[in-house]
């Protein structure tokens, strides 16, 4: 059994400590363990500055080799005009496919050899400029331009950031309500992953040589949607 003098000591020790813990100001101490959890998406409009575009060239000769020949003297001279095109840097040309084959020409077979390459081009409102060049210079077949978003991770940076305003703002609204303040973000999960979309595509192909005068082609790159949604938890204080 306690002593009775040891006893008056601890019950007159807890009577301080919940006198001291009256004094404390509302929120001091552990935390309330309030929370508030908000999902939200964001929508952002990126500008889209790459454009690649396929410049191809065809021979028909009499045989494979000189067709092959044929082919590839006139793939060197496009080859040389994009490179030389501003806004198309080291390593933005690629060579694609090339295809031999015997064809039909009324009795007599001849053979068909096409070779192509593919240009990204890093000022995309003169993608029609570079399909008039490769033109001149001999290239046969066009397709695209396609435009798309060269830094992907910095459109996905910016969408992320878009989506976690739009969440702190949906949660400083339900704080009010709940007659709390807005506390620091416990947790955040991307939700799905950020995803680009690309403009719809009009790409277009075409084949033969380039008419003298003709007119360079209008493009404009637009724009492409990158959008990413977020699960944050808030603190309420």
């Amino acid at each position: 059994m306690m002593n009775p003098i040891r006893r008056s000591a601890l019950v007159l020790a807890l009577a301080a400590l919940l006198a001291a813990s009256a004094l404390l100001p509302a929120g001091a101490g552990a935390a309330s363990g309030r929370t508030v959890a908000v999902t939200a998406s964001a929508t952002v409009k990126v500008p889209n500055d790459t454009a690649t575009i396929g410049l191809g060239v065809k021979r028909e000769r009499k045989s494979r080799a000189a067709a092959l020949q044929a082919t590839a003297a006139g793939l060197r001279k496009v080859i040389a005009a994009a490179k030389a095109f501003p806004g198309v840097g080291e390593g933005d040309v690629r060579t694609g496919r090339i295809d031999v084959r015997a064809v039909k020409q009324g009795k007599a077979t001849v053979y068909r050899a096409t070779e192509g390459i593919s240009v990204t081009l890093h000022q995309p409102a003169k993608a029609g400029e570079l399909i008039s060049a490769g033109l001149a210079a001999g290239a046969t077949g066009v397709s695209g331009p396609s435009f798309s978003v060269g830094n992907e991770e910095e459109a996905f940076a910016k969408v992320l950031a878009a989506a976690f305003d739009k969440a702190k703002e949906r949660a400083t609204v339900l704080a009010t309500q709940a007659g709390a303040h807005l506390g620091a973000a416990i947790t955040i999960e991307e939700g799905e992953g950020a995803e680009l979309i690309g403009p719809h595509s009009f790409e277009a192909s075409s084949e033969g040589g380039a008419a003298k005068g003709a007119p360079t082609p209008p493009t404009k790159p637009g724009t492409s949607k990158v959008k990413a949604t977020v699960h944050v938890v808030f603190e309420l204080t």
